[in-house]
């Protein structure tokens, strides 16, 4: 029996783990065990998607959360320095760039566990970004590097790191194609708001870097109000948004601010939007997914295929490219592929 361990903490992991942790239960002599770091500790950013999307329990909730980077990372390392021997790991599974999963990781590789690294070889090139320095930390410390796309497998490359990167496309595309389907059946949200189809946007806000100061903040609920004045803003509001509004009396008043949703609420809004803005690595790729117009609010992203499709932009560049047909996803079965692999890993 191989015990396969998988750590999130943050709403985009929860969606990733999902797919893979339904593909994982379907091996025989795998035992797949969860745990929750709490880095997304509000009910509505975390428990609502343990219940919606089916994922297991965790096995363990560290409730670790709120801190600085600092903190934050090395609480949870010293936490599963604790649990990943109790759980006789084989294999620990790690996704994104968060704190979280730099933290899974190096507790992980200094125990000689192999790492499997979902999403691997994504960059921004933005080292200011604490998610970029994550990501090639965690990536040149990972085994196994699972990436989404070619674009990502071309920056292992550069890195030297392409020997053990695999193509096997992305986790986040085998749930949003089953959620776009099931989300009209199952979320309610358009009709609790009085949305009509195309008529109105939706934005989120939750990264450090619009966030940490009162100008940057400013300068971002400026364009979202600009914006507001063609179409109704939706702006479900992260915890860390609302309270640095509230810190530096920033008025969201001419936008629709609502309290953070479940996933199929958000798919729901997202797919009957007429554009998103966002700073949200996985709401770019989601509004790509389902072929709506997305305004990323940050100075470069790491998803640079979507701009190239003309699907995306940066929020200071004024137009988007030509649209071009592209599929660099992979094909929904993602998740089926990443178990090949650590299979024969194993």
């Amino acid at each position: 029996m191989k015990n396969i361990v998988t750590i999130v903490g943050a709403r985009p992991q929860f969606i990733k783990a999902a797919p893979l942790g339904m593909a994982l239960a379907k091996v025989e002599n795998f035992r797949h065990r969860l745990i929750h770091t709490g880095q997304h500790f509000d009910a509505n950013m975390s428990e609502i998607f343990f219940k919606e999307l089916g994922i297991q329990a965790p096995e363990f909730n560290l409730g670790i959360n709120g801190k600085t980077h600092g903190v934050l990372t090395g609480r949870i390392l010293e936490a599963l320095d604790e649990i990943l021997p109790q759980l006789k790991a084989d294999m620990v599974i790690i996704y994104g760039d968060t704190d979280s999963t730099l933290a899974g990781c190096l507790s992980a590789v200094k125990m000689h566990i192999p790492v499997a690294h979902v999403e691997a070889g994504l960059r921004s090139f933005n080292r200011k970004m604490p998610e970029e320095i994550n990501r090639v930390l965690v990536d040149h410390a990972s085994d196994i590097l699972l990436c989404p796309s070619v674009e990502a497998m071309s920056n292992l490359e550069k890195e030297g790191i392409i020997s053990k990167a695999h193509i096997v496309g992305d986790v986040m595309y085998d749930m949003c194609l089953m959620a776009s389907q099931k989300a009209g059946n199952i979320s309610t949200i358009l009709e609790e708001l009085e949305l009509k189809q195309n008529n109105y946007s939706l934005a989120t806000i939750h990264r450090a870097e619009n966030t940490e100061s009162k100008e940057t903040l400013e300068a971002v609920i400026s364009f979202l109000k600009e914006a507001a004045r063609n179409k109704p803003i939706i702006l479900p509001l992260h915890p860390r948004t609302r309270i640095a509004a509230e810190r530096f009396g920033v008025s969201l008043a001419g936008l629709t601010t609502i309290d953070p949703v479940g996933y199929f609420d958000m798919i729901q809004l997202l797919q009957h939007a007429n554009i998103l803005y966002t700073d949200s690595g996985g709401l770019q790729k989601e509004s790509f997914f389902l072929q709506i117009p997305c305004v990323t609010l940050r100075g470069e992203t790491e998803w640079v295929e979507t701009i190239k499709a003309g699907y995306n932009r940066l929020w200071q560049t004024p137009e988007f490219l030509p649209r071009q047909k592209i599929a660099p996803y992979g094909d929904g079965h993602a998740a089926a592929k990443i178990v090949e692999v650590i299979k024969h890993t194993l």
